[in-house]
């Protein structure tokens, strides 16, 4: 009987993890002028929606990665995004980059930093276009 609980607990937190995992594919990332940097990585400063629960930490937690705003088709949504990271790889070239949740959205998809647009558009395609096809996943941050 212990090792049937054991296995169905390993089991659920299997489940568990794969649900945490959230995914999607070919998903259109515009970009968006944040300049965290000109503007000291302030979130009040660039009206970002998660500055109500994330503008107060510390400078090295707003600086570690690149912001974005999120609105995709899978994953939390609002405050429940706030702060969650991303691992963002262009499809077309395979480029990829970790980006912080700073706010919300509502094209259905990312609005990258456009420092981080540029990072992912190696072939410039993206700026051509007006968006970038990408993948995400969430990942620990």
């Amino acid at each position: 009987m212990a090792r049937l609980s054991i296995c169905m607990f390993v089991l659920l937190c299997a489940f568990a993890a794969k649900a945490y995992a959230q995914t999607a594919s070919n998903v259109r990332a515009t970009y968006h002028y944040y300049h965290p940097e000109q503007n000291g990585w302030d979130l009040y400063k660039v009206s970002a929606y998660c500055s109500t629960w994330k503008g107060n930490l510390p400078i090295e937690w707003r600086r570690k990665y690149g912001w974005t705003a999120f609105c995709g088709p899978t994953g939390p949504r609002g405050r429940d995004s706030c702060g969650r990271c991303l691992r963002v790889t262009n499809t077309a070239t395979g480029t990829q980059a970790t980006v912080r949740i700073v706010d919300q959205c509502s094209n259905g998809g990312l609005d990258l930093d456009d420092g981080v647009f540029k990072r992912l558009d190696t072939n410039g395609q993206g700026y051509a276009r007006g968006h970038l096809i990408v993948n995400y996943q969430f990942v620990n941050c």
